[in-house]
């Protein structure tokens, strides 16, 4: 591979693991927003009510986009998956 095109896919692997992280952080402050802590940990023991289709929604974004970023690995790594 050329030097310019491993900056390319360094930089899109960049921009596609910035995503992921983003994604990942909403859906942790959207539990933080809603569910109680008890010593620094989620505490589910107060049964907390959550809407599930927000659930849903971040975690189909968050699997969307590691499946994405899976898919970029495997193409310019030429690795196996499964």
């Amino acid at each position: 591979m050329t030097a310019n095109k491993n900056l390319l896919e360094k930089e899109l692997i960049q921009k596609e693991l910035d995503k992921l992280i983003e994604i990942r952080t909403d859906f942790y402050n959207y539990l933080d927003n809603n569910i109680p802590k008890k010593n620094n940990q989620f505490d589910f023991s107060s049964k907390p009510k959550m809407d599930a289709k927000n659930i849903y929604d971040y975690f189909y974004k968050l699997d969307y986009q590691a499946r994405k970023l899976r898919s970029y690995l495997v193409k310019i790594y030429d690795l196996k998956a499964e």
